[in-house]
């Protein structure tokens, strides 16, 4: 048995949830798929993998294989990059997804000095505030705002942003600041769509939730920055969007002492492209800007 063509097939399976949708990215017949991963099971006494007619899941033994077996082929791959010159010739097309205004702020930056350094590379930058499939889309790094739900995909944390609550100058000099989130009930709000930023917002060191009744509701950040530097009432926001306004007195904060816990960034990607040479620089610019402390 060949133990890498095992393993390499084992994590296809864990990591696309079935055998016939890891058939599919090896390039394997779905029955040799499923003899590779019988023959690692006896070869290691144990099965890796609870199989039903709808899903497969992994065993508490495959759960335990499955981390190791993705560092032995990522080291594997590493030492076969190194030996084709691959890691100093970056290449190809890079795929990357951002939310739109940090994309815009923090990720076009980065992706703009990596084309004018490199000539071989391309790049294709998805500004979406929702999140989509990574392996299913071909991408090949994501940046997410929160935690990371998909365990199986390789996380690296650059830093994280924090809430701000945000109105105009005009508006707080007109109805005062709230003293506390429970004021806010006294203010016009001005909500976004999404989960973080609709009917409940958190506040304190445990993000406890205070109801908000919005006055207006807007589909996309950028309006909610519009509308309350216009004076329609008070944002929630993180603090890299808001930074602009801030900044140039457009914006004023209220409640900062009132913020919950900060929120993590991180850049997601599959464990097959985590040793191209473009996403390695990608990576690598995006730790050194979050170092230099672009968004705080």
């Amino acid at each position: 048995m060949d133990r890498f063509a095992a393993l390499t097939t084992f994590v296809a399976v864990a990591e696309r949830g079935g055998f016939k949708a890891a058939s599919r990215h090896l390039g394997h017949s779905p029955p040799a798929v499923t003899r590779t991963i019988a023959a690692l099971e006896r070869h290691l006494g144990v099965p890796l993998f609870r199989r039903s007619t709808r899903s497969v899941a992994l065993t508490e033994e495959g759960a335990a294989l499955l981390d190791r077996a993705r560092e032995i082929l990522m080291r594997l791959q590493d030492a076969e990059h190194v030996v084709m010159g691959r890691q100093a010739a970056p290449h190809g097309e890079l795929q990357i997804t951002a939310p739109v205004v940090f994309g815009r702020l923090h990720v076009l930056p980065v992706v703009a000095d990596l084309l004018a350094r490199h000539r071989p590379v391309s790049a294709r930058l998805m500004l979406l505030d929702r999140n989509i499939r990574l392996v299913e889309e071909g991408i090949d790094v994501a940046v997410r705002i929160g935690e990371p739900r998909d365990s199986r995909l390789r996380s690296v944390a650059i830093g994280t942003v924090r809430q701000v609550i945000v109105a105009s100058p005009a508006y707080c000099a007109a109805r005062g600041r709230p003293a506390d989130p429970k004021a806010l009930a006294e203010h016009d709000i001005i909500a976004g769509d999404n989960v973080r930023t609709g009917s409940h917002w958190r506040f304190g060191p445990r993000s406890q939730g205070v109801a908000v009744a919005p006055r207006l509701t807007v589909t996309s950040i950028d309006a909610q920055l519009a509308a309350a530097a216009a004076g329609l009432g008070l944002a929630n926001v993180l603090s890299y969007q808001a930074a602009e306004g801030l900044a140039a007195g457009r914006l004023c904060s209220v409640l900062d002492a009132h913020a919950p816990p900060p929120v993590p960034i991180h850049l997601l990607f599959d464990a097959s492209r985590a040793h191209l040479p473009s996403v390695r620089l990608f990576i690598e610019a995006m730790r050194a800007r979050a170092r230099s402390g672009a968004w705080g």
